[in-house]
């Protein structure tokens, strides 16, 4: 069993590899439990133990740094200019009509895409309420139902 530590050296290297080609957090935990089980091994013969010392430091590892992973992996919305036509009037160039999949209005002089939030119609020249931005579409209602 004099192979054990360099299994577990190359566990933990296969590991360390995959967590930088990754780049999500998902294999680190295995690095630190296959560096102790390498350690262990030195004095230790016994695989079982060894296993069970990777495990029981891979576990630990998880539990004690997740919430510092949760903190550093939260996603922020980035606003963009965009964001700044929420709540703005809008006037419809082309009926909006979900099923249909149509649907334009005129804001501050450029032409977007349109959709309803409730899925009504609405005819060309009414005003609309812009609620949210979902990708390249407005999210509107009609001004009447705000």
């Amino acid at each position: 069993m004099d192979y054990l530590p360099y299994m577990w050296i190359a566990v933990m290297v296969v590991m360390a590899v995959f967590e930088g080609i990754t780049t999500q957090l998902v294999s680190v935990w295995f690095v630190f439990g296959a560096l102790a089980a390498a350690i262990v091994s030195f004095f230790v013969p016994n695989f079982g133990i060894q296993f069970a010392i990777f495990v029981g430091v891979s576990l630990f590892m998880l539990i004690i740094t997740k919430p510092f992973v949760k903190k550093i992996k939260q996603v922020k919305a980035e606003p963009t200019n965009a964001d700044k036509n929420i709540g703005k009037t809008a006037v419809v160039v082309q009926q909006i009509n979900n099923t249909a999949g149509t649907g334009q209005v005129k804001l501050a002089g450029n032409t977007w895409t349109a959709r309803t939030v409730n899925g009504e119609i609405v005819d060309e020249g009414q005003k609309v309420t812009v609620q949210e931005i979902s990708g390249v579409k407005l999210m509107v209602t009609p001004l009447a139902q705000k």
